[in-house]
């Protein structure tokens, strides 16, 4: 009887494990351009005719960049702007490295990334001579008092001084 059990559960699970894969492999099916409200549409009508052929993620991103925009102030609308305006002028060298950068932190927990903003306003609220003042130590450093300087400033190793992450290949 266990035989014929292992030998059902065996049949069962070949045949069920490409159908399985295959569910789990269904790609996301994106944002219907109806979906979207009238004001995202508005926003978005230069994309309006190949909205269809884009990937799914790039529409979700789209739908939900829209609408960060539509509930943004008109200053905060200036500032996006003129922020994407200097992200376009950036070399693309400065735009991977900034990405690399980004993706870090999002991988930070949520401790680290609070003791970065903290960290981060503390330096804000410097004046600017300050401020400029430490940017010229730092340029003036080794590598070797740098990574001593981040040491000190944690018990732990500073986030932000870990190796980027490996890219899986596309």
């Amino acid at each position: 009887m266990n035989r014929k059990l292992i030998w059902i559960l065996a049949a069962w699970l070949a045949f069920a494990a490409p159908v399985m894969a295959a569910d789990e492999q269904q790609p996301d099916p994106g944002v219907a351009w109806e979906s979207l409200t009238e004001a995202q549409q508005q926003l978005l009508t230069g994309q309006k005719e190949q909205w269809n052929a884009l990937p799914p993620g790039r529409q979700q991103a789209m739908a939900v960049g829209a609408e960060r925009w539509l509930s943004m102030t008109p200053e905060q609308q200036v500032k996006a702007h003129e922020r994407w305006n200097k992200w376009k002028e950036l070399p693309p060298e400065k735009r991977e490295k900034l990405r690399e950068r980004w993706q870090r932190f999002h991988e930070l927990t949520p401790e680290e990334k609070e003791e970065l903003r903290e960290k981060y306003r503390r330096f804000q609220s410097l004046s600017a001579e300050q401020r400029e003042a430490l940017r010229e130590r730092w340029r003036q450093m080794t590598p070797e008092q740098r990574q001593g300087v981040i040491e000190r400033g944690s018990q732990q190793e500073h986030p932000m001084s870990r190796p980027p992450p490996t890219r899986p290949p596309h």
